[in-house]
């Protein structure tokens, strides 16, 4: 039997859902956090035999925004048009299975090779030979693998949330049930066909409210480890979650009006293509077994929430043995999982910063 890490380790790599020092940087530049107005302009680009969606602001040096599970493209409403005022042009798609970017019916088309080719085919689309890659949650996982496999097209590297991992020893799957047996595990409850989507569609308002409120900087500091390491196997995935109401009652970062958007995408859309990213997990393991074992050497910033499951049940051990280029490590004090909009002042500052830096070294 092989020796395993922590029993926590294995959600590293699972994204929100599934779920996974520092210093804290001062603002690089305080007037990113008061952008000019920039119109967010949308359109459809065809890339990878899909039509994808993205949402775009400014002209100038490309870089692309990726989000993670539950979100679309809005996720990034603030970073677009500080970014395009700094100077940027700012791309946030909706990756493939989420908002208006096509949700191919063959379950095998959401592997990490599909979503890097999308990508690498929406630069072509852009006519950019390179970009800057800015990624949160799964967003930051295809970030890191773009950085590892085309180093030529994804040129610096900003990870919010994830850390960059090394190669587990065996698909995630087995992973998980050799280090957490008999518990509930996100990953692992996606990987039925049906029953995660019945779930989580039949009130997806509901859902949205229930994810963002427990991975945000705004639950108590135990919900999520209670969820993701002593819920007992075959519970669903909402069970172990308090409905908080609508986020007027418990934040200040997303108002009702922010939250409609969400409530009325994935009740539009359902959560069928988001879900069956999780179950490529275990093929990407064997199809790209190089992820995970190259060094990211472009220059790279890490941005993180202190209460973000994604780097309290981690470890930046690898990320700081494989990642040369890291350049900064910053850790937000009382924010959670959704770094870009609950501090979304600081992470433009320390967006723009790095990016101006590392542009006026080339």
């Amino acid at each position: 039997m092989p020796e395993f890490p922590d029993r926590r380790d294995f959600l590293k790599t699972s994204g929100a859902a599934g779920l996974v020092a520092a210093g804290i940087s001062a603002p690089a530049d305080r007037t990113a956090s008061r952008p000019r107005r920039n119109p967010i302009r949308h359109r459809t680009v065809r890339t990878n035999g899909i039509d994808m969606h993205v949402a775009e602001a400014g002209t100038g040096p490309t870089v692309l925004l990726l989000h993670g599970f539950p979100e679309f493209w809005y996720s990034w409403r603030h970073q677009l048009p500080a970014l395009a005022a700094a100077g940027f042009h700012a791309v946030a798609p909706d990756l493939r299975g989420y908002g208006h970017t096509d949700t191919p019916a063959d379950g095998a088309g959401y592997s990490l090779r599909d979503n890097l080719a999308d990508l690498t085919g929406l630069l072509d689309a852009l006519g950019t030979s390179s970009a800057a890659v800015v990624g949160h949650d799964q967003g930051a996982t295809f970030a890191w693998a773009g950085a590892q496999l085309y180093p030529q097209r994804f040129k610096a590297v900003v990870a919010l949330g994830v850390p960059y991992a090394t190669r587990l020893p065996m698909p995630i799957t087995q992973y998980i049930h050799a280090n957490n047996p008999g518990k509930f595990n996100v990953v692992v409850y996606f990987q039925q066909p049906g029953v995660a989507e019945a779930e989580l569609d039949a009130d997806t308002a509901r859902t949205l409210r229930t994810t963002l409120y427990a991975l945000s900087g705004q639950a108590p500091p135990d919900l999520v480890p209670r969820w993701l390491l002593d819920t007992p196997e075959g519970a669903g995935y909402l069970d172990p979650l308090p409905d908080a109401g609508p986020p007027s009652r418990w934040c200040d970062w997303l108002t009702d009006r922010e939250f409609s958007r969400y409530a009325r995408e994935f009740g539009r859309t359902g959560f069928d293509g988001a879900i069956r990213r999780y179950r490529a997990f275990d093929f990407d393991w064997t199809d790209l077994p190089q992820v995970g074992t190259v060094k990211v050497t472009q220059p790279t910033l890490y941005m993180t929430g202190e209460l973000d499951s994604a780097y309290r049940f981690s470890s930046l051990d690898a990320m700081r043995a494989n990642v040369p280029g890291l350049r900064k490590v910053i850790v937000m004090p009382g924010c959670g999982h959704w770094t870009q909009q609950e501090r979304s002042h600081e992470v433009n500052n320390n967006l723009v910063g790095f990016l101006r830096s590392e542009y006026a070294r080339t």
